[in-house]
């Protein structure tokens, strides 16, 4: 389970959220849904460290203030509203930024999470030459490729998606 409990954030002296509980569970799809400004980035920005916060948010029942850069990234994957990159990376190589390093099946699970989000080979072409919505499912493939199996050695992945705007009508069948 994804548990947030008594989520606190102050943006300078402003409080935006004020105790704030939210359980997510494994193998739900689960949406938090309000109007622009009412604290949804936010939130998902606290239960992904991204910004401070005072409460406590655990992860298959651990705290994720106790876990380490790399075992956050194995339990789960983030998908913010936009993602910028300054080099000129090729499609292939962003994706598999999402990838844990010796992983011997790296070429494989790239062209498989390409196809998932139907971009199949578009692996050579250059991340910054494509559409703003290519971007987006190249980015989307990223995390795909980053918790690809829904079940580790430490319990259910988690796909954490902010305004996920990556052609709903060509991946919905996909993935």
């Amino acid at each position: 389970m994804l548990r947030a409990q008594n989520i606190r954030v102050k943006l300078g002296s402003k409080e935006v959220l004020r105790g704030v509980d939210f359980d997510a569970h494994r193998g739900q799809i689960t949406a938090i849904v309000g109007p622009n400004g009412s604290g949804k980035t936010t939130l998902l920005r606290a239960i992904t460290q991204e910004t401070p916060f005072s409460g406590s948010v655990t992860l298959n029942g651990d705290n994720i203030q106790t876990l380490k850069g790399w075992q956050l990234a194995a339990r789960r994957a983030v998908l913010p509203q936009s993602s910028r990159i300054a080099f000129p990376f090729t499609v292939f190589e962003v994706v598999r930024l999402g990838l844990m390093a010796g992983s011997d099946t790296q070429d494989e699970r790239v062209s498989e999470a390409l196809d998932r989000v139907g971009l199949g080979g578009f692996e050579g072409r250059f991340y910054q030459e494509l559409s703003g919505g290519e971007q987006q499912r190249v980015q989307f493939a990223r995390v795909l490729a980053q918790v690809w199996h829904p079940v580790g050695e430490d319990g259910p992945r988690w796909l954490i998606l902010d305004e996920p705007e990556i052609g709903r009508a060509s991946c919905r069948e996909r993935v």
